[in-house]
């Protein structure tokens, strides 16, 4: 849209200068423009490097109208009110395959972003524009005005333009330190989290309201964007709500870890059920089997398509979201009968790394994602009788599980699929007490995770009552001989993994 913003400008009584490939485009659209090397008496130089980097440039920017002395040291011809630039891409650079440092760091722009600096500095006599989207309320300012701009809109320019400019720069610190960063903190072994951060979002929609409807609320996408949400497409349906995102969030991650065909329920951010199995209909049916109560109003995440059959089967449930990495044509159609229904499409992501940030009241914690660590590739058999193959199978899915029910979380599963979830209660045995509950007759030959240890044998002995064959847990209580002990007294299978699975 430059060449009609441009000859909008020409037309209002604007004269052009331009620089490079710019000024060369808009002479082939026979737009009257002035070359900079011919305004400021200079030529490229470096390859291109240096082209706007000139002291009568900067002070045709920066010279306060108000001031007789600087008008009188730039000279009237030399005033320069609007500034129109648009940044290398740094960010679209860095985010394409195989790009090396040498070509991000020459993506890295120099000379825009002092002249939009000293634009919005300036903004008391200068118009700073950057940003396609301002140019038609810009051209409409300038006819109005001929040839002026309130202050009003040059402050709100200028709101924007510091706002691209330090999530630029957020880009490039964010990039070159995880370039440079050691990726093991020598002192914890632990990944290296940064001695400073700089956190760049934009708004991407403005959403109806919070968590409640008293609270406003908005969702934002990282700079430069992260895989996952941000390339969510909605299909279909209402507008997505706060709450929504947050368990969307939730069930994705936990879809995420499965290889196989996978479903996650969630419902106030909370696991209702999650199961995989050779076909998507197959773990559907037995992730919404786990709490049927909770699932309903609840959203699901989908790792593979999903297809007309298992469309019939999500149509038969009241849900608020439908999430998966594509949608089949049959399937959209009968889901469109569910007018309100919000059918979601992502680009599937890989599995998180990294690190992972939560706001508190005054300061900001950071972490490493928890991902499977090597600690738990080789549990423990403590047990007198050892799991058998297909417990050790539900054994290794309901470890993966608890990992993405709240904390003190306890899982049980049978069959790759969750039978019981007790999850968010302060004492760990109120939570076997609810996954118990939950199961019922299901947890006869189910197996249990908890994601820390058992503080007293009380809920490994409740687990034993209700039927559960085999445990797995971190251990590391004081009291893990009596928990052992217990188990065996029960001829529970139990295994500890070394490492807890918290998520609070």
């Amino acid at each position: 849209g430059l060449d009609s913003f441009a000859k909008g400008l020409v037309a209002a009584g604007v004269e052009l200068l331009a620089s490079g490939g710019t000024a060369a485009a808009l002479s082939r659209q026979n737009i009257p423009v002035k070359g900079v090397e011919e305004f400021a008496g200079l030529s490229e130089l470096l390859g291109g490097r240096v082209k706007t980097l000139h002291p009568k440039l900067h002070a045709g920017i920066l010279a306060r109208r108000d001031d007789p002395e600087h008008v009188k040291a730039v000279g009237e011809a030399g005033l320069i009110d609007l500034v129109v630039v648009n940044l290398y891409p740094f960010e679209e650079t860095i985010s394409k395959p195989g790009v090396s440092a040498d070509q991000a760091i020459e993506e890295i722009d120099i000379g825009g972003v002092a002249l939009i600096r000293g634009a919005a500095k300036n903004f008391a006599g200068v118009a700073i524009v950057c940003k396609p989207e301002q140019y038609a309320e810009v051209l409409a300012a300038v006819q109005q005005g001929k040839g002026s701009v309130p202050v009003e809109l040059t402050r709100k320019l200028a709101v924007a333009a510091f706002a691209l400019t330090s999530g630029y720069d957020a880009a490039i610190h964010a990039y070159l330190e995880k370039a440079d960063a050691p990726t093991v903190d020598a002192a914890s072994s632990h990944a290296a989290l940064p001695q400073s951060a700089t956190v760049s979002l934009r708004k991407r929609q403005q959403l109806r309201y919070g968590e409640n409807p008293h609270q406003a609320g908005a969702w934002y996408l990282a700079s430069p964007a992260e895989p996952g949400l941000s390339t969510l497409k909605q299909l279909q349906g209402k507008e997505l709500s706060y709450n929504n995102f947050l368990d969307m969030d939730a069930a994705l991650r936990a879809v995420l870890e499965c290889r196989e065909p996978a479903a996650a329920l969630v419902k106030h951010a909370s696991l209702c059920g999650l199961a995989q199995a050779k076909a998507l209909e197959s773990a559907y049916a037995q992730a919404f089997a786990c709490d049927p109560e909770s699932a309903f109003g609840g959203i699901v995440a989908l790792n593979r398509p999903l297809t007309g059959t298992l469309a019939n089967q999500l149509a038969e449930t009241f849900l608020e979201v439908i999430l998966a990495p594509a949608i089949e044509a049959d399937a959209l159609e009968i889901l469109s009968k569910k007018k309100n229904l919000r059918v979601v499409a992502i680009d599937w992501p890989a599995l998180p790394s990294g690190h992972e940030w939560r706001q508190l009241l005054g300061g900001w914690l950071a972490q490493d994602r928890d991902r499977i660590m090597e600690a738990e590739q080789s549990p423990k058999v403590v047990s007198k009788r050892p799991p058998t193959a297909a417990e050790s199978a539900d054994l290794r899915f309901a470890w993966l599980a608890v990992k993405h029910a709240k904390s003190n979380a306890i899982v049980l599963a049978k069959g790759q699929a969750t039978v019981g979830i007790g999850q968010g209660q302060p004492s760990r045995v109120g939570s076997v007490r609810i996954a118990i509950e939950k199961a019922a007759d299901r947890a006869k030959g189910s197996v249990a995770a908890s994601d820390a240890f058992f503080p007293f044998p009380d809920g490994v002995e409740a687990l034993a009552k209700a039927g559960v064959t085999a445990v797995i847990h971190p251990g590391g209580s004081l009291r893990d001989a009596e928990v052992i002990a217990a188990a065996d007294a029960a001829k529970l299978a139990m295994v500890l993994t070394g490492a807890r699975h918290f998520r609070h």
